[in-house]
């Protein structure tokens, strides 16, 4: 694991990025990390995620008590500890409001639908929670109902929150929700998605095993491919096995690019 310091400077990286990206504005937005049984790290309240220092950061534990720093914690600290109790493999937390996923939230549409395959393999559908006034217990209660299923959820009327292995995970599903929801809303402007057929779905949620990505979800809603997620007998999936390896060697390629191309 990282040493404490590294992982402050981690924590202002991402900062800078979701700040640079217009994934927030002002002062909005927070970030976590889990370094412990007992202790989170975690940004400050009313400083712009963009000029941060890791003398900033704040340690707290997971009952939200500061154990050290000199500023104060995010009031929406209490969404990420709640993630933290409930969600053992989760990490790193990041709540910020990229612009078009969020007006997907302010809408009440979820990103729900198959339609690319870099998604499902590595995002998933993304739900919506419902409305919750910021800094109380209700955001909290309406993100647990997701955190079995789901590693990033939109916020009704409040932008988005992702879940990963470390700070990096979390911040490249943000930006891969706000990929998907640029990509979604041009889609419906020139006449609607097509969404992949559930055969295709179970495919992918196949080569998803196979990688051993991190992270849950259920590929999507409703088509019924995802009731096979993790119940896929590695012997008998019905796809040729130089045919599957083929196809698992060619979107590891994408995805892997993919990944290339935003860390630049």
């Amino acid at each position: 694991m990282a040493s404490e310091y590294q992982i402050r400077q981690d924590i202002c990286e991402v900062g800078r990025r979701i700040y640079a990206k217009g994934f927030v504005a002002s002062n909005d937005g927070n970030i976590s990390v889990r370094i412990g049984e007992n202790e989170v790290l975690t940004t400050p309240t009313g400083v712009s995620k963009g000029f941060m220092t890791p003398d900033m950061i704040i340690k707290v534990d997971l009952e939200g008590r500061k154990i050290a720093g000199s500023l104060k914690p995010s009031s929406e600290i209490k969404m990420h500890l709640d993630v933290y109790r409930h969600r053992p493999d989760v990490r790193a937390v990041v709540h910020a409001h990229p612009p078009v996923a969020t007006a997907f939230a302010v809408a009440g549409i979820p990103l729900d639908k198959p339609v690319l395959p870099e998604i499902i393999i590595t995002l998933g559908a993304v739900p919506i929670a419902r409305y919750g006034t910021p800094s109380t217990e209700e955001i909290p209660l309406a993100v647990r109902e997701y955190l079995d299923k789901y590693d990033a959820v939109l916020l009704e009327n409040h932008g988005a929150l992702t879940m990963g292995t470390d700070v990096y995970n979390a911040f490249y599903k943000m930006e891969s929700i706000e990929h998907f929801a640029k990509i979604s809303l041009a889609a419906r402007q020139l006449g609607g998605e097509r969404v992949l057929p559930c055969e295709e779905v179970e495919k992918l949620l196949q080569i998803r095993e196979k990688l051993g990505v991190s992270g849950r979800h259920p590929g999507c809603t409703g088509c019924g491919a995802c009731s096979i997620s993790g119940q896929v007998d590695k012997g008998t999936s019905g796809i040729p096995a130089e045919e599957l390896q083929e196809i698992i060697s060619a979107v590891t390629r994408r995805v892997l690019a993919s990944l290339g191309d935003r860390q630049q």
